[in-house]
């Protein structure tokens, strides 16, 4: 049996979404591999939003915030006997001959001055130093504070205004010792490890591959790097701290990358993106998502008012703010027209409270309503005419999917692989633009035919192309591909 580390990042198992539908399919139908979830989670009082499979024989869950010391969350940690003779031998001595080299490499490596092939070396070397000397003390120890401080004050020339401040660096120090986390886990030796994400999960694949020679492969649902960009854009960082959370990104992007066997992308469109930063074009291998028709199906709308509905997290990639602004342009000529969005409300509290609050400055409350997680999205789809996407970023999204097999035809901003999609079987129009987006909704919710043909062709296109079992068989024979055992299979 072939054995997967999947390595995730704020998803599977413990958040719904996307990318967490795409692992619980993957888990659930490949019933001939071993899964190992490497789950890194925002803190460690999760919960399972899934129920695995039996042939997910362990999760390995990293809090990167929580936690007073990596080991306490670890499942497989070592004893505390072994932890603590760790400490006893991180001395200052080991911290200045074995620890502050690596972590000049890194901070090197995050500046762009050292090469991907040395990046994935120092990566490594940083796991192995952890594995034998303890995490806290390294990091917090004041030779490790005052190296930190050299390279980022007395290696830089600021322009006005971008000097740090004495809080944007010890943020800085403080994203680096819970973001890297990861390296304090131990990694199980698998067949092939998978990552979905060019992120921080990325990182236990590439010390598999290092340590072990395990084959590496990343899928890309969106684009890690260029969603950190729009995030950071908009956020209201510093220019120091949006500088060195971009670079952070950027390394990790890079030594990702440039390490994998395969970079496994669900859409065309993030080909750009992964070969500008360092993929072998040879090694692309685009893998599209899929759904169950049979589950997917066309149902019968209940009669009712116009209605456009919606199936999204409420937070900024998102952007329902444009959504709700479409909503009011429609209204003007559909006085009655309603719109529904179900989706979680705890992603982003503060987005989810400004979206009330421009649906109450348009007065939009008896037209646009949040109706939290459904119970069943099988039939969500069901209760409208039509369903809106307004992303900023998107991979290949589900939601398109799942709406196309139900025949009802989308409206969707033009990110990501949204026009992969939907291209002659829905309706494309510019991200952040409401009158665009609400203009093209009007059209179809006032014509029943248009309405009709569409979504009768986006079904027959999910029939003849987005299939769950075409998409879960090529993953499938990736990983005998990768190792060895498909002419065997």
């Amino acid at each position: 049996m072939t054995s997967v580390l999947l390595c995730t990042e704020g998803t599977y198992p413990f958040v719904e979404g996307g990318v967490s539908t795409w692992c619980d399919a993957l888990c659930s139908r490949l019933d001939d591999v071993d899964f190992k979830i490497f789950a890194l989670a925002a803190a460690p009082d999760v919960e399972f939003r899934y129920v695995l499979p039996p042939n997910v024989s362990g999760v390995i869950h990293v809090p990167l915030y929580g936690a007073i010391e990596p080991a306490e969350y670890l499942l497989h940690s070592p004893p505390l006997r072994e932890l603590m003779a760790r400490k006893r031998k991180t001395t200052r001595s080991v911290i200045e001959e074995q620890f502050l080299p690596l972590l000049r490499g890194l901070l090197r490596g995050i500046d762009g001055k050292e090469a991907p092939q040395d990046g994935i070396r120092i990566v490594h070397g940083l796991w192995k130093y952890f594995q034998t000397y303890d995490w806290k003390a390294s990091w917090k120890s004041q030779p490790a504070w005052e190296t930190f401080i050299e390279s980022q004050v007395g290696a830089h020339d600021f322009r006005e205004g971008e000097q740090p401040s004495l809080y944007d660096l010890t943020s800085a120090a403080r994203w680096l010792y819970h973001f890297l986390q990861p390296l304090a886990a131990a990694i199980p030796r698998t067949d092939v490890a998978h990552s979905t994400i060019s992120s921080l999960a990325a990182l236990p694949a590439i010390i598999a591959k290092q340590e072990y020679g395990t084959a590496f492969v990343v899928t890309d649902h969106g684009v890690s790097i260029r969603e950190r960009y729009i995030s950071l854009g908009e956020s209201e960082f510093t220019p120091y701290a949006k500088r060195f959370l971009a670079r952070l990104a950027t390394f990790i992007a890079r030594i990702t990358y440039t390490h994998a066997d395969v970079v496994a992308p669900v859409v065309r469109f993030n080909h750009r993106w992964e070969v500008r930063y360092g993929a072998d074009p040879e090694r692309i291998e685009t893998i599209y998502n899929g759904v169950d028709p049979e589950v997917f199906r066309p149902r019968p709308k209940p009669p009712g008012p116009p209605t456009a509905l919606a199936a999204a997290r409420v937070y900024p990639l998102k952007d329902i703010e444009t959504m709700i602004r479409s909503a009011n342009v429609v209204r003007a000529e559909l006085p009655d027209v309603r719109f529904i969005l179900y989706g979680s409300l705890t992603a982003d509290p503060p987005y989810v409270e400004r979206c009330r609050a421009l649906i109450a400055e348009l007065g939009l409350d008896e037209t646009f309503f949040f109706m939290g997680p459904h119970a069943n999205p099988a039939e969500l789809y069901a209760e409208g005419d039509v369903t809106v996407l307004s992303s900023i970023s998107e991979a290949f999204p589900y939601t398109v999917l799942e709406s196309m097999a139900c025949a009802r035809p989308v409206i969707g901003t033009d990110v990501g692989g949204v026009r992969e999609a939907l291209e002659g079987f829905g309706l494309i129009v510019p991200p952040r633009d409401p009158d665009s987006l609400g203009r093209a909704i009007l059209t179809l919710l006032q014509d029943v035919d248009l309405r009709s043909e569409l979504g009768r062709k986006a079904r027959e296109q999910v029939l003849a192309r987005f299939r769950i079992t075409d998409s879960v068989d090529a993953y499938r024979q990736l990983y005998k591909r990768l190792t060895g055992r498909l002419e065997a299979a």
